[in-house]
């Protein structure tokens, strides 16, 4: 184990967190908010830890995937950790777990919280626990890649165990250049979405607060009724940009290398618009009678769609009073998630689609033994490597997914609410149904319960193996 590449990548970390952290003392410059100065002294400490801890340079360079899903899963607790203790020295949310709980939530993009009023909170407090959403979307480690030369063609390990989906690929023949790619998407996305908030009426903190929740796929609001008060223009524009930031960005890539042909026919993303299309229909029909028109009826479906399937977890309704078969289909959206390569949670798409092909191939080889037959996926033959890492990870998903459930339902709570707060937790939803569903709030769970889903959430975000890796023994061992 190299630990001395870890402490640097953390150190530097840090230092990008003491840059996040004064953005919230701005937002409290404006409003003339005290609790902007928890914000500067937080922002102090990891700027002076930051640079006592990078003074000694590291023997070596040299890390593989050990030291990379170390090093990720530490950055992300660390970053929760100096994340939440402004929430505590301003007193507006006074215990450490609940502070680290919505903390958690924002940098990971899940979007449940605990707070029972939202707009009690200062305006600076608001803008931080939404600006976690944009640092936690693309991934910290990825910013940094973009930024600081770091370990030259080891800086991989970093980003596979950062980013999401079953594989990461580079677009162009240096990591770093790709992460200057992935981040330069982002942020001029996230300025076309704040400008047109702008157009609808919002002001600039809304615009920038929602953008941020969007584009990192999280869904932390301003508001207690979350996107619902909002004209249903701001509305619609959210619901087309949730979806946008649900594909994958090596699409968008293509895009820009002139090969739209090539954009077009991508398959997880075809699988993915469909699955929304089909979904939107369904539940269009289903809920038509509670709405004044059928308009309104696809207008909150299509919101709601675009919402749990990118794992955003913005609501304009109370889908918690949704028929069965709606409420069964959000559910289950839930689990497929967006696109490889996004902001968004879930299993993703991708996996889904090769998971099928596999029964689909392993029914074949039944009935004709004989025969070889590869699976394809983005017309590349999908090699043994990618689908035992595949069935390892949907494995390892469902056995922590179970683990979670049983934990929590010692709280004595109903099943629907167990299951769902550890499905929204688990693939970086946000609402789930019953007593977690888009009117109520995580604080019903004990501590204990909120420490488990705080896992999940990680867990989820970090695609499962750096946190399993981080708490292997064998990790640790020498050799």
């Amino acid at each position: 184990m190299n630990h001395s590449i870890i402490r640097y990548i953390m150190c530097r970390v840090l230092e990008f967190q003491a840059a996040f952290l004064a953005l919230p003392c701005l937002v409290a410059l404006y409003y003339r908010e005290k609790a902007g100065f928890s914000y500067l002294i937080v922002a102090a400490v990891c700027l002076f830890v930051a640079l006592i801890g990078k003074r000694k340079k590291p023997e070596n360079n040299v890390f593989y995937a050990r030291e990379g899903f170390v090093t990720v899963s530490l950055c992300w607790i660390v970053l929760s950790i100096t994340g939440a203790i402004p929430f505590v020295m301003s007193g507006e949310i006074p215990s450490f777990t609940d502070a680290l709980f919505e903390t958690i939530s924002g940098l990971t993009t899940t979007g449940s919280s605990i707070l029972t009023d939202v707009e009690a909170l200062s305006h600076c407090n608001l803008f931080w626990r939404s600006f976690t959403h944009w640092i936690g979307g693309m991934g910290v480690l990825v910013l940094v890649l973009a930024i600081l030369p770091l370990a030259g063609a080891y800086n991989m390990y970093l980003m596979r165990a950062e980013s999401p989906g079953p594989s990461v690929g580079k677009l162009v023949p240096r990591v770093r250049h790709t992460a200057r790619i992935l981040y330069g998407i982002y942020i001029v996305m996230t300025l076309i979405l704040m400008v047109l908030l702008l157009c609808t009426g919002m002001n600039l903190f809304e615009a920038s607060t929602h953008a941020f929740g969007t584009a990192g796929t999280g869904g932390f609001g301003v508001l207690n009724t979350s996107l619902g008060s909002y004209p249903i223009v701001a509305q619609a524009i959210i619901t087309i940009f949730m979806i946008l930031f649900g594909i994958n960005f090596g699409v968008y890539h293509l895009f820009l290398d002139r090969k739209p042909k090539e954009a077009f026919l991508h398959e997880e993303m075809r699988y993915y618009l469909i699955i929304i299309a089909a979904a939107v229909i369904l539940i269009t029909w289903d809920v038509r009678e509670m709405f004044g028109s059928l308009f309104e009826a696809f207008h909150h479906a299509a919101f709601q769609v675009g919402s749990i399937i990118t794992t955003t977890g913005f609501a304009t309704t109370d889908f918690n009073l949704w028929p069965g078969f709606s409420k069964t289909i959000l559910v289950l959206l839930m689990f497929v998630g967006a696109c490889a390569g996004s902001t968004g949670g879930g299993i993703k798409v991708s996996r889904i689609v090769i998971l099928l092909k596999l029964v689909k191939n392993e029914i074949s080889h039944l009935i004709h033994p004989k025969r070889v037959k590869h699976i394809y996926f983005e017309k590349h033959i999908v090699s043994k490597e990618v689908t035992r890492g595949i069935q390892v990870f949907l494995i390892s998903y469902l056995l922590i997914f179970a683990g979670s459930v049983m934990l929590i339902s010692l709280c004595e709570l109903d099943l629907v609410t167990n299951f769902t707060a550890v499905a929204a937790t688990l693939n970086n939803i946000g609402p789930g149904l019953e007593l977690v569903g888009p009117t109520g709030n995580f604080s019903i769970f004990p501590a204990p319960a909120k420490w488990v889903l705080m896992f999940d959430m990680l867990a989820g975000r970090l695609e499962i193996f750096p946190m399993l890796v981080l708490l292997s023994p064998s990790t640790w061992k020498r050799g």
